[in-house]
Parts: C-alpha cells; sequence; structure tokens
C-alpha cells in the first residue's frame, strides 16, 4: 500500500480547519495527522507528527503563521510548507516564501488547488500559481521600506502625529519627517492616509 501523505492543518477558524482536513480526508492518499489554532499549537504537533505537509494561515493569534513558519525550518529545514491564507499583498507573498514556505495559496483557491499542490510539493516540486507569481514579480519592481520606515508607518495607522513617533522611537521629530517623506516616495503616493492604504493593501502592514 502507498504511504500516505500526512498532513498537518494550522488555522485559527475552527470551521476552516475542519473543511480543509474533511477535503484531505478524503483522497486515498492523504492523512490529516494533526490540527492547530496557534503558531505554539503548530511547532508542537510539527515536533511531534513531523507531517509530510504543513498547511499554514499567516493570521494567527499571538504567534504569527510568519514566526511560525521560521520555527518550524529551525526544527528541520527540509520541513515542506503551503501557506493558505486570506493575505493578497506582494510584500506577504515575498515575506512567507523568505520565510522558508515552498509556495503560497488563498483560501479561496482551496476548491480548485489545493490537493493537486499537496501532491506537488510532496513530490519536490515548488508550484506557485500564476496569479502570485505576478505579484511577486511585481513587488521586486517595487523599492523595498526599511524595517524603520515600517515602524513608523505603523505608528501613522495607530494615528499618533510626528512628534509622539519621535518620542515612541527615540528620535528627532525632523527625523520622522524624513522618514516620511521616504516612505512617499517609495509607495508613490503623496499624504498620511494614501501610504496607510496602499501599505495595507500590499501587505507592509496589517489591520490589528
Amino acid at each position: 500500500m502507498t504511504r500516505h501523505i500526512r498532513v498537518l492543518c494550522v488555522d485559527d477558524h475552527r470551521i476552516v480547519r475542519e473543511g480543509i482536513a474533511l477535503i484531505i480526508s478524503q483522497q486515498p492518499d492523504m492523512k490529516v495527522v494533526g490540527t492547530a489554532a496557534t503558531g505554539e499549537e503548530a511547532i508542537d504537533l510539527f515536533s511531534r507528527h513531523r507531517p509530510d505537509i504543513t498547511l499554514m494561515d499567516l493570521q494567527l493569534p499571538g504567534m504569527s503563521g510568519l514566526e511560525t513558519i521560521r520555527h518550524l525550518r529551525l526544527i528541520d529545514n527540509a520541513a515542506r510548507i503551503v501557506v493558505l491564507t486570506m493575505y493578497k499583498g506582494d510584500e506577504d507573498i515575498y515575506r512567507a516564501l523568505n520565510a522558508g514556505a515552498v509556495t503560497y495559496l488563498l483560501k479561496d483557491m482551496v476548491g480548485k488547488d489545493l490537493i493537486g499542490v499537496i501532491r506537488a510539493v510532496h513530490a519536490g516540486e515548488r508550484p506557485i500559481p500564476a496569479d502570485i507569481r505576478a505579484r511577486l514579480q511585481e513587488h521586486s519592481r517595487q523599492p523595498a521600506l526599511t524595517p524603520r520606515e515600517i515602524e513608523v508607518l505603523e505608528m501613522v495607522y495607530q494615528g499618533l502625529r510626528n512628534k509622539e513617533i519621535a518620542v515612541r522611537l527615540s528620535l528627532q521629530e525632523e527625523t520622522v519627517r524624513v522618514h516620511l517623506k521616504n516612505i512617499y516616495t517609495k509607495l508613490n503616493v503623496s499624504d498620511r492616509t494614501a501610504a496607510v492604504n496602499v501599505a495595507l493593501r500590499r501587505g507592509i502592514i496589517h489591520l490589528t
């Protein structure tokens, strides 16, 4: 008998976990070895079961999906992790693949592509859907924000004024203005509101 592809599902929504587990369990060559609602649970289950494939959401309570991917790769640098998320931003995709995910799927692609992708990844392939590849190519053409610029932008999103951001980050207010000018240039916008909107759309920052 052919050995089953052993799958770990990580998602903070119970209905989503159960739905994905049901789809997988209906495949004759697959088996769900665990489901986790948090990054911490995922690390524990991964350590115990060493699944062939881990399906990973990025939006998790506490430890993020991105952090969890990095932890799993420290446990096993050959871990095959498939991101399955609602996050559509080019920055989200870049960060996940850079952290060690093999490929990236959107949840609205589950019914059509998930099973085929699991089999392909298990066979050693790196199947990147065409729309995800296009977003990665777009990302490569965009100037990257520095970690400090992202910090400033997150505080702008929180509603802080330049003076308040300067205090929080132990900077001069003029330095904050310089960071904002650089952010506007890189995102091709002219004001704070537009910068936040673009950053949210691209996944540079997230709703909290």
